[in-house]
């Protein structure tokens, strides 16, 4: 009797040296698996930024954010911001677009014409922003009290096309030479490697 009940202490006392050895090993993996962060560097969360608020073929977009003590004034400097970037990215695609449209056409004097298709661009630009549309925003808290805004802003590139055109159909200049379908061609030509 004494022999079977020291046998099954002594198969329990396994069993229990076995299942710490289990526990033990399994809990040092998970710490092995634990990746560790590089020394002097903190992951920095941004919003409203990636991929899907990049410019595409369709529509122009800008992120962007702002700073202050005070949360409405960091939500003008993000979405000012987001503007300039936006205003920046529509002016550079319209100068190609204009250069090429230009080049390709025959305009009698080409650079009183590219002037007036920039000026046009400006103008265009300019009051179209006051349309963009605010796809994301974010806000967030400092630890010193500021507020940070996180903003990206979206136009569409049909919108901007359309009030290009519907501003070059008023000058008397080059509205008998200007050819929309052409000028459209190569807006989207340009507006699909700017998706790219």
């Amino acid at each position: 009797m004494k022999k079977i009940t020291s046998t099954r202490n002594l198969g329990f006392l396994l069993g229990l040296f076995i299942l710490s050895i289990a526990f033990t090993s399994c809990k040092r993996n998970k710490e092995v698996e634990k990746p560790k962060e590089p020394v002097g560097e903190v992951l920095i969360n941004e919003y409203c930024t990636g991929d899907k608020y990049f410019s595409d073929n369709k529509t122009f977009r800008a992120s962007a954010t702002g700073e202050s003590m005070s949360r409405e004034t960091a939500k003008k400097k993000a979405r000012s911001n987001a503007e300039d970037e936006l205003a920046r990215t529509i002016s550079a695609t319209m100068q190609i677009v204009t250069d090429n449209y230009v080049n390709s056409s025959t305009f009698n004097n080409k650079e009183e014409v590219t002037e007036t298709f920039n000026n046009l661009a400006r103008t265009v630009v300019d009051q179209k922003l006051r349309g963009a549309i605010t796809i994301c925003e974010q806000t967030t808290q400092k630890a010193n009290g500021n507020y940070v805004n996180y903003i990206a802003l979206e136009l569409s590139g049909d919108e901007v096309a359309q009030a290009y055109n519907e501003s070059l159909s008023k000058d008397e200049r080059i509205k008998a030479e200007y050819n929309y379908e052409k000028f459209k061609e190569t807006f989207e030509a340009e507006m699909e490697k700017l998706g790219n």
